[in-house]
């Protein structure tokens, strides 16, 4: 069927379309954590749709939850679109070019900031629940709850059509890995040039990963287990 996605509403935020695509911005290199509790700001480079690099720190906005990269939702018509990476398009297109200042609200057990962002002044976090590319993260915040209902109401993004909660996604494909996982430890090691990297069962590469033991590849139970092996996530491109 004919892929019939929504608009980025890329007027609003006063970028063209093509600015949707641009070379290497979503290509992150690995670098060491920053623990700090100080604003920081800086050009960004995304993650995903609610995740972003600032300065080789990871941050999560905060009270969000964007579609997974291999999450695809529908549009009114029933027709499917790939809602989790034009989630990381949107969010793309509202920070490029920007300098990007993130508040600092607390750190996640996967030593990511969590933070609202902002790009000259807009509140990234609201922008992308307001036009449909993320859910508010009730279960943590409940701060773009308000903003969440009016997108669902205007039919903005994922709410024109039928689409699963990412925290469900999830949920679904770990339960669907861990079946046929060695002890029910879904999450794959992978040795590759790039070094000992994770892959979680909703990434985009999860299915074309192949444990070798023998090279030294293995599974683990958590991400928390992974990382504390020292093995870092798989960028989501």
């Amino acid at each position: 069927m004919t892929n019939t996605a929504p608009s980025f509403h890329l007027k609003r935020i006063g970028l063209a379309a093509g600015a949707l695509v641009f070379s290497g911005l979503f290509q992150v290199a690995a670098a060491p954590t920053i623990s700090s509790t100080k604003p920081l700001s800086g050009p960004a480079q995304i993650i995903d749709g609610d995740t972003i690099e600032i300065a080789g720190q990871r941050i999560r906005l905060e009270g969000i939850d964007a579609p997974e990269m291999a999450q695809d939702c529908a549009t009114a018509l029933g027709a499917s679109w790939p809602c989790g990476r034009d989630a990381a398009k949107v969010l793309g297109a509202l920070t490029y070019g920007r300098d990007v200042a993130c508040d600092h609200r607390g750190t996640d057990k996967y030593s990511r900031m969590l933070a609202i962002c902002y790009a000259d002044g807009l509140d990234l976090n609201a922008e992308m629940v307001r036009g449909g590319y993320a859910w508010a993260f009730v279960k943590y915040s409940v701060e773009y709850a308000g903003t969440e209902a009016a997108a669902r109401a205007s039919k903005a993004g994922v709410w024109q059509g039928k689409a699963e909660a990412p925290w469900d996604f999830r949920h679904k494909g770990w339960q669907a890995a861990e079946a046929s996982a060695p002890q029910g430890c879904a999450i794959k090691g992978n040795i590759s040039g790039n070094g000992q990297i994770y892959h979680v069962p909703w990434s985009p590469w999860y299915g074309k990963v192949r444990i070798d033991e023998a090279r030294g590849e293995r599974w683990f139970c958590s991400e928390s287990d992974a990382l504390a092996a020292g093995w870092r996530a798989a960028l989501s491109y």
